[in-house]
C-alpha cells in the first residue's frame, strides 16, 4: 500500500544564534541559570521598554545565509507576530514575515535510504531548496509538573525569552524521512562549522518543525499538510515522520479526510497527537514592528564576512578524498566536526602521511578520547606529537605494536613521543647482526620445532617469530625478523 504513495516534506529549523546576549537587549543567553534570572524590562515585555538590535546577530545570520547559498536582502523588516501564550510576555513575538533577512538558497548533500538495521543503502547527492532564513526572538519556556488535573502545576521560565533565532525554512523537497534526517544533520554540522550555533539539541539550541503530507505517486497536487512541532532530535524527526506518513496513508485508504493541524510526537508511545488546529498567517495578524527601523545590510559587510568563511564540511569531505586519498567513510568521519578536521590536517602536514594520520586519529586516539570523555581539540596528545610518533613508525624506529603503547603513555602523561620511546629503552631494533644473534638463540632453544618446520610444517615460522619478538621485548623490527628467520630456517647447510 505504501509504495503507491509519496511523502512530501518541508522543514522549518530554528537555530539559536551563538551570541552572548539576546537579540534585542543585553541579557545573557547562558543556558542553565536560575529561572527568570537573565531578564530585563525588554525581554519581560514591560510597558515603555524598547528593543535595540544586537549587531552580532546580523553577522552570524549573514554567515549562515552565505553557507546555505541564500541571497542576503539589503533591506528587511521586523514584524509583530501576535498570539497569546503564557511564555510570550508581550503577547507577540518579534519576527520577520513578508520581507525576510535572506531567501532563495539551496544545499547539495549526500543522502541515502536505510535498511532495517539503519545502515545506508546507497549514498547519492541531492539538492534541496531553502525558501528563506529569517530572524526572530525565542519565547520563554513552560514547565509542567504532575498530571493534567486539579493537582498539576505549570511554571514559566523567561530566561529564553528574547534569545536570537534563525529560522531556516525549506521548500517541500524531501520525499522520505531519511532525506529530512540527512538534511537536518547537514544543517547542524554546517552551522557549528561556521560558529553561529552550538547545535545542542538537548538544550533547545536546534529544533525542528516538519510539515508532511502524502499523495499518490505521479500526482502533481500536494495533499493536506500536517505540522509536527518541536522535534529536538534526529531520531525523533525520523520516527515522527515515518509514523505520520503511515498514519495519513491509512486514513486516506480508509476514506477519511486529512485535517490540517499541528501535532506533537510522543516518543514513549511512538505516536503523534493533535495539539491544535493549524494556524494560517492571517491568524497571527502580522504587522511591521513600529519600534525597529528597517534592517539594512551593506554589500561591503556581506563581502567581508564571505571572505572570512571557513571551508564548509561537504567541500572539505570531497577535498580530503581527492587530496589525501581517504576512503569516503574516513573523510566523512574526519569532517563531521571542524576541530577533528583541523587536527587531522595538522597531523598530516607535520607527518607527511595522511592515511596513517587518519588511521591513528579514527582508531587509537578516538578510543582514548572516548574513554576519558575528551574532545579532540583538548587532546593531551597534540597534533605535532602524534605526527612525531607517525614519523617514528615510518622510519622503522618503532613498530606499530610499540606505537600503540607509546600513544597510550603519551595520552596519560602528556609527554612527547621521543620521551616515551627513550624511557621504553629506545626504539625498534633493525640492526641485522643483533637480530641474527637473537634468532640463533631461538633456533638453538627449539630443535624439535626446527625439525618439524623443515619437515614441511611451515606454520611454525610464526612460532619462531614470536620467540624472537619475546626475546627482544617486542623491539625487533618484524619485517627484518621475518626475512632473516626465513633465511635461517630454510638454510639446511647451517649447523643447528
Amino acid at each position: 500500500m505504501r509504495e503507491n504513495y509519496e511523502a512530501v516534506i518541508g522543514l522549518e529549523i530554528h537555530a539559536q544564534l551563538k551570541t552572548d546576549s539576546k537579540i534585542f537587549c543585553g541579557c545573557s543567553t547562558r543556558f542553565g541559570d536560575e529561572p527568570d534570572s537573565n531578564t530585563c524590562p525588554v525581554c519581560l515585555g514591560l510597558p515603555g521598554a524598547l528593543p535595540v538590535l544586537n549587531s552580532r546577530v546580523i553577522e552570524m545570520a549573514t554567515r549562515a545565509a552565505l553557507a546555505l547559498n541564500l541571497r542576503v536582502n539589503r533591506e528587511s523588516i521586523f514584524s509583530r507576530k501576535n498570539y497569546f501564550y503564557p511564555d510570550l510576555p508581550k503577547g507577540y513575538q518579534i519576527s520577520q514575515y513578508d520581507r525576510p533577512f535572506s531567501e532563495h538558497g539551496w544545499v547539495e548533500i549526500p543522502t541515502s535510504e536505510r535498511n532495517q538495521s539503519g545502515h545506508a543503502v546507497a549514498w547519492s547527492m541531492k539538492q534541496f531548496r531553502i525558501t528563506r532564513l529569517h530572524l526572530e526572538e525565542d519565547a520563554g519556556k513552560s514547565l509542567h509538573e504532575g498530571m493534567p488535573d486539579s493537582a498539576s502545576k505549570s511554571y514559566v521560565d523567561l530566561n529564553r525569552s528574547g534569545v536570537p533565532l534563525a529560522e531556516i525554512v525549506s521548500e517541500p523537497d524531501f520525499r522520505s524521512s531519511w532525506e529530512a534526517y540527512d538534511y537536518m544533520q547537514y544543517l547542524r554540522r554546517t552551522l557549528i562549522y561556521i560558529g553561529v550555533c552550538d547545535g545542542n539539541m538537548e538544550e533547545g539550541s536546534l529544533r525542528c518543525d516538519a510539515n508532511v503530507s502524502v499523495r499518490l505517486r505521479g500526482a502533481e497536487r500536494f495533499g493536506t499538510k500536517v505540522e509536527l512541532k518541536n522535534l529536538n532530535s534526529f531520531r525523533f524527526l525520523q520516527h515522527a515522520l515515518e509514523y505520520e506518513i503511515d498514519r495519513q496513508i491509512e486514513a486516506i485508504e480508509a476514506g477519511e479526510k486529512i485535517v490540517q493541524e499541528t501535532r506533537l510526537w510522543n516518543e514513549r508511545e511512538s505516536k503523534t497527537y493533535c495539539m491544535r488546529s493549524k494556524e494560517e498567517a492571517h491568524d497571527y495578524r502580522y504587522f511591521p514592528e513600529p519600534d525597529l527601523p528597517p534592517l539594512m545590510v551593506s554589500e561591503e559587510m556581506i563581502e567581508e564576512l564571505r571572505a572570512g568563511m571557513p571551508e564548509l564540511p561537504e567541500a572539505r569531505r570531497r577535498r580530503f578524498m581527492e587530496e589525501y586519498g581517504l576512503a569516503a567513510d574516513d573523510a566523512a568521519q574526519l569532517t563531521d566536526a571542524r576541530p577533528a578536521a583541523d587536527y587531522f590536517e595538522a597531523v598530516t602536514r607535520a607527518s607527511g602521511n595522511a592515511k596513517s594520520a587518519a588511521n591513528w586519529i579514527l582508531n587509537e586516539l578516538a578510543r582514548e578520547l572516548k574513554n576519558t570523555g575528551t574532545e579532540i581539540d583538548r587532546s593531551p596528545v597534540t597534533a605535532e606529537e602524534l605526527a612525531s610518533m607517525i614519523r617514528m613508525i615510518d622510519a622503522c624506529t618503532i613498530s606499530g605494536k610499540m606505537a600503540k603503547e607509546v600513544l597510550a603513555d603519551m595520552y596519560r602523561s602528556g609527554r612527547s613521543a621521543e620521551e616515551v620511546v627513550r624511557e621504553m629503552g629506545g626504539g625498534q631494533v633493525s640492526d641485522e647482526a643483533e637480530i641474527r644473534a637473537i634468532i640463533d638463540q631461538a633456533v638453538a632453544a627449539n630443535p624439535r620445532q626446527l625439525e618439524q618446520y623443515r619437515a614441511g610444517k611451515a606454520a611454525l615460522l610464526g612460532f619462531f617469530v614470536g620467540q624472537v619478538m619475546k626475546a627482544s621485548e617486542g623491539r625487533a623490527n618484524p619485517q627484518v625478523v621475518n626475512r632473516l628467520l626465513k633465511e635461517r630456517l630454510d638454510n639446511t647447510e647451517q649447523g643447528d
